[in-house]
């Protein structure tokens, strides 16, 4: 069975998709994680479309400055924010320093991640531990932190139509099997079950949560996977759509999300991956 995409399918580029408006105006968003990847995408187009954003950062402050100042060179307001995310004491500071310099929080966005791969009986608990304590636990302390504020706050009807937003960044992988990355895969089916538990909770407060679940997208964290003709025709073969996400895919998507225009949508995941988790290698129908 050949699944490989034709030359024509191999070469198609990404849409051509005009500036957002300015939908979240007056809205403060904290995107964890966005100096660089989707993070920073993410970032700026909520920047674009009238969001005030704190861009947060682990360890590189420098890759931080360079998101904040593409932000402002586009005329948007960022603030830089240090914090570990796995660690409770920086995410409380996070969050109190954004709420003192910004006046309140309206979006969170639970972008920070990393990955630690190793074959399953080789992974020390540290490795174990490390990708679950970022991905996971480091999604529920600022996500906790956020409802708080949320709840505190109320609804600004003027603002928006909710009290808060929570976009988790999750992936294909909550869903999809990865040999090789057990620790990974478990924190992101735990991202899942979290949001969705989380958003059933506190819909009562117009607090809305959901998933953004990406697939392949073009970034430094996967560059082995796309930057050659072989690795790309490889990859193109788990991609039904044809071509290889980008980041402004995400962080348009992001944007949506946090505006009003998707206030009916809680508790839900979105997959955004040309395909990916729809079993493209029985797309031939022949079994």
């Amino acid at each position: 069975m050949n699944n490989a995409p034709s030359s024509a399918s191999a070469s198609i580029p990404p849409p051509v998709v005009s500036d957002p408006p300015r939908r979240l105006e007056k809205q403060i968003a904290l995107v964890t994680g966005s100096g660089s990847g989707l993070g920073r995408e993410i970032a700026i187009e909520l920047a674009r479309a009238g969001a005030a954003v704190v861009i947060n950062y682990a360890h590189s402050a420098k890759s931080a400055e360079q998101t904040a100042s593409e932000i402002r060179a586009e005329g948007g307001r960022a603030l830089v924010v240090q914090g570990d995310v796995s660690r409770e004491a920086d995410v409380q500071a996070m969050f109190r320093r954004t709420c003192e310099e910004c006046g309140t929080v309206d979006i969170l966005v639970n972008n920070a991640g990393i990955e630690q791969d190793v074959a399953f009986d080789e992974m020390t608990l540290a490795q174990w531990q490390k990708v679950i304590d970022v991905n996971l636990t480091g999604q529920f302390l600022c996500a906790r932190e956020a409802v708080r504020q949320f709840k505190r706050r109320g609804v600004r009807p003027e603002i928006s139509s909710a009290a808060g937003k929570i976009i988790c960044i999750s992936s294909v992988h909550e869903v999809i099997p990865w040999a090789g990355h057990v620790n990974y895969c478990a924190s992101k089916g735990g991202v899942m079950l979290m949001m969705k538990s989380l958003a059933q909770e506190v819909a009562r407060d117009r607090i809305r949560v959901n998933s953004i679940a990406p697939g392949a997208i073009r970034t430094d964290i996967n560059r082995h996977a796309w930057e050659t003709p072989e690795a790309m025709r490889q990859l193109l073969t788990m991609i039904p759509y044809g071509r290889i996400g980008e980041p402004a895919d995400v962080g348009r998507l992001a944007v949506w999300l946090a505006s009003d225009q998707s206030d009916y949508i809680t508790g839900t995941t979105i997959f955004i991956d040309g395909g990916m988790v729809l079993y493209p290698a029985f797309s031939s129908g022949k079994g």
